[in-house]
């Protein structure tokens, strides 16, 4: 499975993606809590508090580490663009892991049970929905590594979303999905070098998509390897795992130009 680093991300990186946001926007976060039964949940909300009414929401899903300040920080980006975020937290708890054995152990337990990511995601879903600054009809997800998993087993599960983006994402399923039953477009991004999804995962998926019916489509990024969003990406060592920035561009290029048409 693939991994992120949990640090911050580089000073220039985050101010950069920042400066996008249109003028007079002031991001703000906060962190919100929510339950699953007895469990407790700790997700950061982020939004341009310069904006009045309701509007277009994205949900985002992160790395198998937890909920980390990569994910926090393109919840902040989609918000300079517009839009409302809310950074799920896939643990409970708000925990996080540098360990990649641990974050290995946590993921693993969660790809093995489907049903229970799929309601760990439609809860954080709820959230984001039920926010009184949300137009609920326009709501889509994404997702990094084990979060682009997160996002596509949502889609699959039928939750009424409008798209859905997954980074580098794991595409294998126990539950796939049933004729007629996606309601989101789905968007994958993915490295034409990585080895963390092999040639038959990759045609078992296009099969599924093809077989239920789904708006589909799937960018493959030549050079590009696991995890190749994040900067930091290859601090662990991990062979398989490094930053490419030309990807990392086109994909958030491509994530902008599907949700102006998913939002229509």
């Amino acid at each position: 499975m693939a991994t992120l680093h949990h640090l911050l991300m580089p000073l220039s990186a985050i101010l950069g993606a920042l400066s996008a946001a249109p003028a007079g926007a002031a991001i703000k976060t906060e962190a919100l809590k929510y339950n699953i039964g007895s469990q407790e949940y700790i997700g950061l909300l982020a939004y341009d508090d310069a904006s009045s009414g309701k509007r277009p929401a994205v949900l985002v899903a992160p790395e198998w580490w937890g909920l980390t300040d990569y994910a926090k920080h393109r919840a902040e980006q989609l918000a300079g663009l517009g839009y409302v975020a809310f950074a799920m937290d896939p643990y409970g708890g708000g925990k996080t892991t540098n360990d990649p054995a641990v974050a290995g152990q946590w993921a693993g337990a969660l790809k093995g049970d489907p049903k229970e990511l799929r309601a760990r995601a439609a809860a954080a879903l709820g959230v984001l929905k039920n926010n009184p600054l949300v137009e609920p009809s326009k709501v889509a997800a994404i997702g990094y590594c084990f979060g682009g998993t997160t996002v596509l087993e949502l889609a699959r599960s039928g939750a009424d979303l409008a798209g859905v983006v997954s980074f580098h994402g794991g595409l294998a399923t126990k539950m796939p999905a049933a004729p007629g039953n996606v309601k989101a477009k789905v968007l994958v991004c993915h490295g034409g070098d990585d080895s963390f999804e092999s040639p038959e995962e990759i045609a078992a998926f296009q099969q599924e998509m093809r077989g239920a019916g789904v708006d589909w489509q799937m960018n493959i990024y030549g050079g590009a390897v696991h995890s190749f969003t994040n900067p930091e990406a290859d601090k662990h060592g991990i062979k398989g795992i490094a930053y490419n920035e030309k990807a990392d561009k086109r994909s958030w290029q491509a994530m902008k130009d599907f949700f102006e048409e998913v939002f229509k």
